[in-house]
């Protein structure tokens, strides 16, 4: 099992400290990989206190050779988003930060603990008019291999995708949706039989163009 001297993991780390520092690619990134025509375009400043808060977790860790991003296929009994692909998280408790949030949630639903210090910064966050959820993404870099335990109740299934598979763009494409009575273009990331799309594709693009600087 990789420990902490790991090169690839302390590349990550140091890289992802210094970037998620600085100004971030922010909506006009998400915005890429959204559903055309976008639902929304509403930034988190313009839509103020009105909408819920809940905070994500993209965590990376290695397995064998490679970097991993971990997501979960929800179940079809959580309140929103049932049955859909997206990284661990949940709404915000009073009084929690944004990262104890997440890494509240990434115990609850994949039953990993997630160290304070392996916390390297935050993503741009995204409002979801869908469930009218503003979403704040939080990355963490862990040096091990986690051995994740799915909460059932929340999780359908647990999605680990090499880094390398999302950086490749031959793995997004594209189609036809009707969205809520509307046709839209939607694009996503084929893996395996995953069509990872919405928020998460969103999300996923800001970090990806960050990380297509090193």
């Amino acid at each position: 099992m990789p420990e902490k001297s790991d090169p690839a993991i302390k590349e990550l780390t140091e890289y992802l400290k210094t970037k998620l520092k600085e100004a971030r690619p922010g909506l006009k990134s998400q915005l890429k990989l959204s559903p055309h025509p976008p639902a929304s375009i509403l930034t988190i400043e313009e839509i103020g206190e009105r909408c819920l808060k809940a905070a994500i977790l993209l965590l990376f860790y290695p397995k064998g050779n490679d970097l991993f991003l971990v997501l979960i296929r929800r179940s079809a009994t959580v309140r929103h988003h049932q049955n859909q692909i997206s990284f661990p998280g949940g709404q915000i408790e009073k009084g929690e930060s944004y990262e104890a949030a997440a890494i509240r949630e990434a115990r609850e639903e994949l039953g990993v603990e997630i160290d304070n210090q392996e916390v390297v910064g935050q993503l741009t966050p995204l409002y979801v008019q869908a469930s009218n959820y503003c979403i704040f993404p939080v990355v963490a870099v862990t040096p091990k291999t986690p051995n994740f335990k799915p909460g059932a109740e929340e999780v359908a299934e647990i999605i680990e995708v090499p880094l390398k598979h999302l950086l490749d763009p031959r793995n997004l494409a594209f189609e036809i949706r009707s969205i809520r009575g509307q046709s839209a273009l939607v694009p996503y990331f084929a893996y395996n039989q995953h069509q990872i799309w919405g928020a998460t594709a969103m999300i996923l693009s800001e970090l990806l163009d960050i990380l297509r600087k090193k």
